[in-house]
């Protein structure tokens, strides 16, 4: 539990320094040196006997690496696509749903055919095909300084803001989303980590569990697509009630469980589960983008992934302790679907704040306007005044 939580962790730790290279460096060259350091990781792992150096190569090297593959690849999106921003992420998230449905049932063959540490070697090929996909992450670029600092081969220092842009935590409705999500984080992450010991520990070895992780894989690639083209149609920060919606679900499913005696119960608690988890991934990106703006989304993705470490790290072995305590998970599943549902009601505010800081935006320049046009009108009085009398002497004249 620790490995794989510490390198889900570190993938999300890594994320507010992996925001700050991507703003100074440009996403192409953050993807591709991520690829190559997950790949050395990767590489690496499969040569380790015990299991110490696994939480350095995997869970920190490894993770480290896929941190700064994965970021890059949201931020680049929203350069391209605007109006169908929300379907674009459901498409590209839907790939890892595609590798969640096949690679539980390709990872058995290899361990039982080659072993694990040969598997792990097969991986690294993967790593690889993200290290080539990296050179095609071609920016935008809007600036005609930037491009011509870039052709002169000058480097120049980036601005403090570039550097670490705090000015995102200046907006409420960021940091009511940046603090509800973290929260409702802590239960999470707890089934997709502990579900199959738990099948294991009530049904023993009858029953393919892999069933249990197709069926997630299948139905959160279902949901990424769906809800992502849903999100195109609701306006502004209104797309953060999708995310209420799912957490609320996410809650209800990890304690629905422990009831589950039958294994065809725990599918139907997949589907569900896996529906809704593609649901708070796929919007993760445009949300940013409502709520902070394009030019400041990499570090807002950075910061609010970075607090989600946390509570990911945290949550599983937690719920592994009190296994370990009370001899088995149904506690812990209970417990898993708290904070989902506190963290849920916690982002219901987000669209009432945002809308009272636009509202409080456009108040600003009406009153500079007003203020611009009452000295016009004086100025225009004083002309006034002042011509009257030159055409009086005219006319004298």
């Amino acid at each position: 539990a620790w490995v794989s939580s510490l390198s889900m962790g570190m993938v999300f730790f890594c994320s507010p320094i992996v925001s700050i290279f991507t703003d100074i460096f440009g996403c192409r060259k953050v993807a591709v040196i991520g690829a190559a350091v997950g790949f050395a990781g990767l590489l690496s792992s499969s040569f380790v006997s015990t299991i110490e150096p696994l939480y350095f190569t995997y869970g920190v090297l490894f993770a480290c690496g896929c941190s700064f593959a994965y970021q890059p690849s949201l931020v680049i999106l929203g350069q391209y696509f605007k109006k169908r921003l929300g379907l674009v992420n459901g498409i590209v998230t839907a790939g890892s749903s595609l590798f969640t449905v096949s690679l539980p049932f390709l990872l058995r063959v290899l361990i039982d055919s080659v072993g694990l540490y040969n598997t792990l070697r097969v991986l690294c090929i993967l790593m690889f095909v993200l290290f080539l996909a990296g050179f095609t992450y071609k920016p935008l670029v809007s600036n005609t300084k930037d491009k011509e600092g870039g052709k002169k081969g000058k480097f120049r220092f980036p601005s403090e803001k570039k550097i670490c842009n705090f000015s995102v935590f200046k907006v409420p409705s960021y940091r009511i989303w940046a603090f509800g999500i973290p929260a409702a984080l802590f239960g999470y992450f707890v089934p997709y980590v502990h579900l199959m010991k738990h099948v294991k520990d009530r049904f023993g070895d009858s029953v393919p569990e892999e069933v249990l992780l197709l069926c997630l894989g299948i139905t959160s690639g279902v949901g990424r697509l769906i809800f992502g083209r849903v999100a195109d149609y609701i306006p502004g920060a209104k797309k953060v009630y999708l995310q209420v919606a799912s957490f609320f679900f996410i809650g209800l499913m990890s304690m629905m469980i422990p009831l589950c005696h039958v294994f065809g119960g725990l599918i139907a608690v997949c589907l569900f589960m896996g529906l809704f988890d593609g649901c708070f991934i796929c919007i993760m990106a445009p949300i940013a983008f409502e709520l902070v703006g394009a030019q400041d989304v990499s570090q807002a993705i950075g910061f609010l992934l970075g607090l989600m470490s946390i509570p990911m790290t945290v949550g599983p072995p937690i719920a592994g302790l009190l296994r370990d305590r009370l001899g088995n998970y149904d506690v812990a599943f209970y417990l898993a679907g708290v904070p989902p549902l506190i963290g849920g009601a916690i982002l219901c505010v987000i669209p009432w704040v945002h809308e009272r800081q636009k509202l409080k935006e456009k108040a600003k320049p009406a009153d500079g306007e007003t203020t611009e046009k009452m000295l016009e009108n004086e100025s225009t009085l004083v002309l006034d005044a002042t011509e009257k009398p030159v055409k009086e002497m005219e006319s004298v004249f």
